[in-house]
């Protein structure tokens, strides 16, 4: 019990101190907005109308209480019948204070125009989707503003005329409802002018069927004009813009211009039109300003709210071309061309393209650049060796022609006269002897030299005999056996590749004495088909070959670049301990061809 006594207390207690604090939130003020529509929001242009109001009253700071009324003066047109809706309407909102109402459509204003300040005194109304047209009698006061629907069916056909200038005949299309009658009657005033020009035909007094039949048939060189047709001669209503329009823009064999924008993009062209959406939206910025304590007086009235609108679609379907439409008009459906629609890709891939285009150019261009200077060293290289080749024979010429004759000459002096002296002085006369066989082992030195520079044999015998004669004096000097063979070996042989492989069999012996450790070689010469091949081998200690060899680097670089220079290749061959050998292949077509390319 004592319990139930504590929890009683503590729930007043969080009561009454929770009270002051939800007494304290905020509450919205209330604003009550009646709309009037003529017809029911299925319809096109009155759902356009009803979206663009609502979005704008949902920026309102305070609450709204939107209540919709329909009038459905389509489905019921009687006089009787519309007095007993207004009337039911009446009682029904006698008890709201309503801040706003907006009346959409002629009835509607009409309706508000009569009886707001006997029911509804003080409200503001907010008109809109009617033309600037009273009845009789009708004035709107000062608690109005809001938005003319502005039809230019002149304005329209001038734009019709401009897309097909070559038209005669004009058919113009409409309803028997007031509506219907009273658009018909706007157009026939505004487009009286033009009749002395063209033949103008109304189709307004037809049931629908009979309607679409003459529409089939219509002559060359025609024009639909498209009014409004809520109800037909038969009396059977329509939502025209989601019923009517399709039918007639689909069997009509001529193109139809209209003047209202909900009814493009059903087949129709387009034209001048009165926007809907433009109504509404300029509707519920006037019903915003009204709510926030602007007076109805103090606003002005819309009247600007059409745009030059067209089909895409009905456009290519009749020919006609872009170009020709009023600048600044708005054209729907529109089929987006590849550029258009692939407008970022086609730039992406042109602007890669080109950088790799510029990229190609410039890889290209220093590819061109370094075959230029490549073929100008491979010139200078070949220069270079027939510059050395050049004075290697001038220095052998030299010692051939001049120091070796003159150590001739001066062994036959110092002959002479060890043979004078007699045995006069015996120790005079031996050291003649010896300085005779000197001045004779330095002449057999320098023939040596002589010949080593500058082959005479290679020159005069070729190619097989040079390099015989080079291994049998090479052996001699070097203490050296030398082996050598040839098989297949042609006698002509140009003096460049001759001179070429003389060099390498002479570097290759060299390299072997000097680093082999063998005292044994072997040179082989042999021709295969286009090829010549030389090899040098021996058996002695051998080198990584993989590594490079750790000496005679100057040699090999030597006979790799002449090969290189008449296109052919070299390859060594070595293993530590087992021997090395030189391979030297040259191809005799490829070789001349390079030798004349470096001489020019």
């Amino acid at each position: 019990m004592s319990k139930f006594i504590l929890i009683l207390v503590f729930g007043c207690f969080v009561s009454v101190s929770t009270a002051p604090l939800m007494s304290a939130a905020p509450v919205k003020e209330i604003r009550r907005v009646l709309v009037f529509y003529e017809w029911s929001v299925a319809g096109p242009g009155i759902a356009a109308v009803d979206k663009e109001i609502r979005g704008a009253l949902e920026k309102f700071p305070f609450q709204i209480e939107l209540y919709t009324e329909n009038l459905e003066t389509n489905l019921f047109p009687e006089e009787s019948s519309q007095q007993e809706f207004l009337q039911w309407y009446v009682h029904k909102y006698r008890d709201r204070k309503l801040d706003l109402i907006i009346a959409e459509g002629p009835p509607s204003i009409e309706f508000m125009a009569k009886s707001h300040g006997r029911f509804f005194p003080g409200v503001p109304i907010v008109f809109c989707c009617s033309p600037q047209v009273r009845p009789d009698g009708l004035q709107l006061d000062t608690d109005f503003a809001g938005a003319w629907m502005d039809l230019a069916p002149a304005t329209t056909l001038d734009v019709a005329l401009r897309l097909q200038p070559q038209t005669q005949h004009i058919v113009v299309v409409g309803g028997v409802s007031e509506f219907d009658r009273h658009v018909e009657e706007l157009t026939r005033q505004s487009l009286r002018r033009y009749e002395d020009r063209y033949e103008f035909t109304y189709l307004t007094d037809l049931e629908l069927p009979d309607l679409l039949e003459r529409l089939r048939h219509l002559p060359d060189n025609t024009i639909v004009f498209y009014t409004s047709l809520s109800r037909d001669a038969a009396g059977t209503p329509f939502i025209d813009a989601k019923e009517v329009v399709p039918m007639v823009a689909s069997m009509a064999n001529a193109p139809v211009f209209t003047m209202a924008d909900v009814y493009i993009g059903q087949g129709t062209v387009g034209g001048y039109v009165s926007s809907y959406a433009k109504q509404g939206r300029a509707v519920g910025q006037i019903a915003l300003r009204i709510l926030q304590g602007e007076r109805p007086q103090d606003i002005p009235i819309v009247k600007n709210t059409n745009v030059f609108m067209f089909d895409w679609r009905a456009l290519q379907r009749w020919g006609f071309r872009e170009s020709n439409l009023p600048p600044g008009s708005v054209v729907l459906s529109r089929q987006p061309t590849a550029w258009e629609s692939y407008k970022w890709y086609i730039v992406g891939a042109i602007s890669l393209i080109s950088a790799e285009m510029l990229l190609i150019f410039g890889l290209a261009w220093q590819r061109a650049r370094r075959r230029r200077v490549e073929a100008e060293l491979e010139s200078l290289g070949g220069r270079l060796i027939e510059a050395h080749e050049e004075e290697r024979s001038r220095i052998a010429r030299e010692i051939h022609d001049d120091y070796q004759q003159r150590l001739a000459f001066l062994a036959i002096d110092l002959e002479e006269l060890a043979e004078n002296i007699g045995s006069s002085s015996t120790e005079v006369s031996q050291k003649l002897h010896e300085l005779w066989n000197r001045v004779g082992e330095l002449g057999a030195d320098l023939h040596d030299l002589s010949h080593s520079l500058h082959s005479s044999t290679l020159e005069t015998l070729g190619l097989v005999a040079g390099v015989r004669a080079f291994c049998e004096e090479f052996a001699g000097q070097q203490e050296l056996h030398v082996d050598f063979a040839y098989e297949n070996v042609p006698r002509a042989i140009p003096g460049e590749i001759a001179l070429c492989l003389f060099r390498i069999a002479q570097e290759g012996l060299r390299n072997v004495k000097r680093h082999s450790g063998a005292d044994r070689a072997e040179v082989r010469l042999e021709g295969l088909a286009q090829e010549l091949h030389l090899s040098v081998s021996d058996r002695g200690r051998g080198f990584d070959s993989n590594g490079g060899s750790p000496s005679g680097g100057i040699g090999l670089r030597s006979m790799e670049e002449r090969l290189r220079l008449l296109g052919g290749n070299l390859q060594i061959y070595s293993r530590p301990m087992e021997g090395t050998r030189i391979d030297a292949w040259l191809s005799c077509k490829n070789a001349t061809r390079r030798a004349s390319q470096i001489r020019g």
